[in-house]
């Protein structure tokens, strides 16, 4: 059960996110719909950033991206399963007719969240949003209306795997090799009620990596990550906290490449400023696993208001999917190796990154009473921070405003993304940076005029220094 405090804590975070432009509710004038939300001018930077540190950590491994289509015909999700297995549980209430998905709250026999009623069995709902590819024309026989039904994806991967042909005559057919890509996805959620966690459109960032499955056991930079220590959740015995090394060597990880993701994952969310003492790895139990995975483990964040959250899935889809489409299409898939042909298995990282956004403002909101009021603070790391940097002239006057903005110039063609602020007190200025995540804000004063210094202020300890324009690009770094 939530605290109060905690509660309090994060209607506080949801409602400095809503005003300060990082997150909005989706068709609000409209009065919002489910499931849907906008991101804000600094919802949006965030993102972004986050999106570059996940492009530049994967690219490292050697890794390529590609973008594929949004929609697909409904073979693809014939073959893949989706639409035989893509599904959630329902039910539905006897008096007010509202569905809803079954979950550890919400089941058969138990009163309806709207009404009080009793809720019944509905059967499987189809999670993939369908539409039409073309026009059918008026009188259109089933089999043609069959042929026009195309979905939006639910996930990237699908356009990763029907690409497998080229991809490999890209990596000059050799294994393995890894794509990469970051896109959106559908999930038409049957009763979405948890701001950014349960979402009807949302955004993956997915690798799938391609291996010789004789292979898994041997990932050549195992020796990088064998030594990180992780608290791990297996679906058999009880929760450990052990070296990556040795829970492969222990058969808690099945093989090092899964191991060596695990690892690479856990070190991303540190690089993006997670706690690491909100994170832990838990293995799905085998009646949860996916149609298409032969072991998966969930990277989960410790939220004040949700409890344990998946933000990353770390699966072994062995060479369900490859083998899928082959057999579907009637097409060999196999790739030649030193002890013969094989289908590739595959191992995918695919992390919600909007998950990831809610996980990365509620970790970061901090409040600390500071004199006659309460100083709120969005503790980013600075290199993921929407404004790297503000700039203050300390009064309203011509010369320092002048000096002001030629000091954003400098440092937004030094690739900085500076504001400029002269609204308010200085005082107030601070505090609207603060509660926004602004890492550093420079004063430009009288001083200033006279020897090129200016005032530093850093947003955690409030320390000021100053420091010499010259100077400025490194002390901001």
């Amino acid at each position: 059960m939530v605290s109060a405090e905690k509660e309090t804590k994060k209607d506080e975070t949801a409602e400095l996110a809503r005003r300060r432009g990082f997150i909005w509710q989706a068709f609000e004038i409209y009065g919002g719909v489910a499931g849907f939300y906008d991101y804000g001018p600094l919802g949006a930077a965030l993102k972004r950033r986050v999106e570059a540190k996940w492009r530049e950590f994967y690219r490292r491994e050697g890794f390529y991206e590609i973008e594929t289509t949004t929609i697909a015909p409904r073979p693809v999700f014939e073959s893949s399963g989706h639409l035989e297995c893509f599904t959630d549980p329902a039910v539905i209430c006897k008096r007010c007719k509202s569905v809803f998905r079954v979950d550890e709250q919400i089941g058969v026999g138990a009163s309806c969240p709207e009404c009080g009623g009793v809720l019944e069995p509905s059967g499987e709902f189809q999670l993939m949003f369908q539409t039409r590819i073309g026009v059918a024309r008026e009188g259109t026989d089933a089999q043609a209306l069959r042929k026009s039904e195309g979905y939006l994806r639910p996930e990237t991967a699908q356009g990763m795997f029907i690409n497998f042909q080229r991809l490999l005559k890209f990596n000059r057919d050799k294994l393995p090799f890894g794509i990469l890509q970051i896109g959106k996805a559908y999930r038409n959620e049957i009763s979405p009620r948890q701001s950014l966690i349960r979402l009807r459109e949302f955004t993956m960032a997915e690798v799938e990596l391609f291996v010789d499955p004789a292979e898994k056991t041997r990932h050549p930079r195992f020796d990088e990550v064998k030594n990180r220590t992780l608290p791990f959740v297996p679906n058999e015995g009880e929760p450990v906290e052990v070296r990556i090394g040795e829970a492969v060597s222990q058969g808690i990880i099945a093989n090092e490449y899964l191991g060596y993701h695990i690892g690479r994952v856990d070190e991303f969310l540190e690089c993006i400023g997670l706690p690491h003492d909100r994170v832990h790895f838990r293995q799905h139990e085998k009646d949860e696993m996916a149609h298409y995975a032969m072991d998966c483990w969930d990277a989960e964040f410790l939220s004040e208001k949700y409890g344990w959250m998946e933000i990353v899935g770390i699966a072994d889809r062995g060479d369900y999917d490859l083998s899928a489409h082959a057999a579907s299409l009637n097409i060999d898939l196999r790739v030649r190796t030193e002890t013969g042909k094989v289908v590739p298995h595959v191992i995918e990282p695919s992390f919600g990154l909007d998950r990831i956004m809610y996980a990365l403002l509620e970790s970061a909101f901090y409040e600390e009473p500071l004199e006659k009021e309460t100083r709120r603070v969005l503790r980013f790391k600075s290199d993921i921070a929407p404004i790297q940097v503000a700039v203050f002239p300390l009064l309203n006057r011509d010369e320092l405003k002048s000096k002001a903005q030629e000091i954003v110039e400098l440092l937004r063609n030094d690739s900085f993304f500076a504001e400029y602020d002269t609204a308010g007190s200085i005082g107030k200025r601070y505090r609207r940076q603060d509660e926004i995540g602004t890492p550093y804000c420079v004063t430009i004063d009288y001083d200033t005029l006279e020897d090129a210094t200016v005032t530093v202020r850093e947003r955690d300890t409030m320390k000021q220094v100053r420091v010499p324009i010259a100077d400025l690009k490194a002390a901001l770094v």
